[in-house]
């Protein structure tokens, strides 16, 4: 009996599977929605970083608001004024709008090891964010962390860390994308137009004393970059000079009268940051096996029985040096590869 209803409703159930699909195939050519040719014209143009600097989830994205004349050809800052040209010559406009100017990430931060100290041991996990939400253990509590998390979200390969425990900026690699902006718990990375004179690389507001007990390069207030500037271009807010740009005509003068060296010029166009040989910690044959270098890592990057050489995992390592601390033996140090 079952089977026998089962067997007349086949004949229904095609007719109205038939119906549906091609009610489906009617419906897809009626309202079928065109795209834009032009959109993936664009999006074959563009770099495909999907880095999101040009205020867009991605490069489709971008490509189809400027299609849509939502945005300009010039918003990607990766493709810079080549790939502006392009999208302009797609969309039939001019490209003489695009200009050389671009953003690009500055540091503004000089307390590294050298300058710096650290107050107390930090021994929990190796990140800037991590590190941020404890009490601080360096001197300065506005300075680089030194863990380098910029430079792990950096897409472009524009930043890596120096010995100093700072992310150096490679501005030809760098595109401006403000990934490494964003991670930075402390706001001490900045995007600044290429076209701008100087940098300010202090973001300490405390009072010039502090500041001075606290960081050899720190800026301390004397207020003698404002006073040495023949345009006003530079104006005290909370202890730290802020550069007006549009003013600024770059003579120099402030840098010239800073006596901490808190004030830096800014030729990207004559200087290229190239990366030097790259050194790496590693034990020497003096190691005698004590272990205390092993007990001090924070991310377990030395290994080896007591008695016995160490061995040091150079990817792991992340140089906070605490190792070459409590080494008896100094037999731990930098070496070239």
């Amino acid at each position: 009996m079952e089977f026998e209803i089962f067997r007349n409703a086949i004949p229904s159930m095609g007719l109205l599977g038939a119906l549906f699909a091609g009610g489906l195939a009617y419906s897809s050519v009626k309202f079928k929605v065109e795209e834009d040719p032009r959109k993936g014209e664009i999006e074959k143009a563009l770099p495909g970083a999907n880095c999101g600097a040009c205020g867009y989830p991605g490069c489709a994205s971008f490509a189809e608001a400027v299609v849509k004349g939502e945005t300009v050809c010039d918003g990607c800052p990766v493709g810079g004024p080549d790939v502006a040209e392009q999208v302009a010559t797609i969309m039939g406009v001019d490209a003489g709008s695009a200009s050389n100017e671009r953003q690009i990430a500055q540091l503004l931060c000089q307390g590294g090891k050298a300058e710096t100290f650290n107050q107390a041991e930090y021994q929990g996990i190796p990140k800037c964010r991590a590190a941020n939400r404890v009490a601080n253990s360096k001197s300065c509590e506005y300075g680089c962390l030194g863990f380098g998390d910029c430079v792990s979200v950096c897409a472009f390969g524009a930043m890596y860390m120096d010995h100093n425990g700072l992310p150096i900026i490679d501005t030809d690699k760098c595109t401006g994308c403000g990934k490494c902006v964003s991670e930075c718990p402390r706001s001490i990375i900045a995007l600044m137009s290429n076209t701008e004179h100087i940098v300010v690389r202090c973001k300490s507001v405390l009072k010039g004393k502090e500041v001075k007990q606290a960081c050899e390069r720190g800026c301390i207030g004397c207020t003698l970059c404002a006073k040495k500037c023949p345009v006003d271009a530079i104006e005290m807010v909370d202890n730290l000079p802020v550069v007006d740009g549009e003013t600024c005509v770059g003579c120099g003068a402030c840098v010239q009268a800073c006596p901490t060296d808190a004030i830096l010029e800014t030729p990207y166009e004559t200087i290229k940051i190239e990366k030097p040989k790259e050194e790496v910690l590693v034990i020497t044959e003096d190691c005698v096996g004590c272990t205390l270098c092993a007990k001090k890592c924070p991310v377990d990057a030395i290994t080896g029985d007591p008695g016995n050489k160490h061995e040091l995992d150079t990817k792991a390592c992340i140089n906070c040096e605490q190792c070459v601390k409590v080494c008896p033996k100094d037999a731990i140090e930098y070496q070239e590869i």
